[in-house]
């Protein structure tokens, strides 16, 4: 009898941050394969609930659940709801986060600390609650989305690089600590993606746009669908031997120095 490795049927995977952006297309990936796709909100119910809409739309089993990944009573009670009204969790997506652009000498704590909570805290946060169901059932997928900024610096996103700098390493010894237990613990580090927050930046002759696509080997930004591969092949069984790596999808921009401005 023949295996799909990628085949995602009887899954249950929770997506945070997925109502919109780059985790709602890896969420549609996921679910797109078979699995059943629980998205999380923390902004408002209208617009976690017109995410739903969009995947149901699509064919997919959705359902939606508004809670802050920071509050740790908040995300312990929705896990234990998600299991109890949907199916055990067998995939988690750590997915939300927030950046704040300020140069690290005029950057306020409070914003330095508030990037730390969501970005690096909250996937500790709700991994810590969906890995215990893991544990007990011997199997799970757990993804953490990364960034280049967990290998490269840039001027005034200090506390996003840290964060993500943080996770790469959380990302590891979760893998050490659960990998016994059959579970899976990897990263996502996404490169600069077409979406409506870079659409006002993304036209010939910008500064930005121009130096994205100068950087990037592939010579273009990516599409956020681009991300799907990668989801379903680290929540899949084709991953099972697979843990505690970052997988960069970022047109190969983290393998170059670059090149001359003047080159071709």
């Amino acid at each position: 009898m023949s295996i799909n490795l990628f085949d995602l049927s009887g899954k249950v995977a929770l997506i945070t941050g997925a109502t919109h952006g780059l985790g709602m297309a890896m969420a549609k990936g996921l679910g797109n394969a078979g699995a059943k796709i629980v998205v999380n909100g923390n902004s408002s119910q209208e617009k976690l609930d017109k995410a739903v809409l969009e995947y149901k739309a699509a064919g997919i089993d959705a359902y939606g659940y508004l809670f802050n990944v920071t509050d740790e009573n908040a995300v312990k009670e929705n896990v234990a709801k998600i299991e109890a009204e949907v199916g055990h969790i067998d995939i988690l997506v750590n997915n939300a986060g927030i950046i704040k652009r300020t140069p690290l000498v005029e950057m306020e704590v409070a914003d330095f600390k508030a990037v730390i909570d969501v970005d690096l805290v909250a996937p500790f946060i709700v991994s810590k609650h969906v890995v215990k169901g893991m544990i007990e059932r011997k199997s799970g997928k757990i993804i953490n989305i990364c960034s280049m900024m967990s290998e490269l610096g840039r001027n005034s996103v200090g506390a996003y690089a840290a964060a993500k700098g943080g996770l790469k390493m959380l990302t590891q010894n979760m893998a050490t600590e659960w990998a016994k237990f059959n579970i899976q613990t990897n990263g996502i580090g996404p490169g600069y993606f077409a979406t409506s927050q870079t659409e006002p930046i993304r036209v010939d002759g910008h500064p930005f746009n121009d130096f994205i696509v100068g950087r990037t080997p592939a010579g273009k930004w990516g599409n956020p669908d681009d991300l799907q591969g990668a989801a379903i092949f680290l929540s899949s069984k084709a991953s099972d031997f697979v843990n505690g790596h970052v997988v960069y999808v970022d047109g190969g921009i983290l393998a170059t120095i670059g090149k001359p401005a003047n080159e071709d």
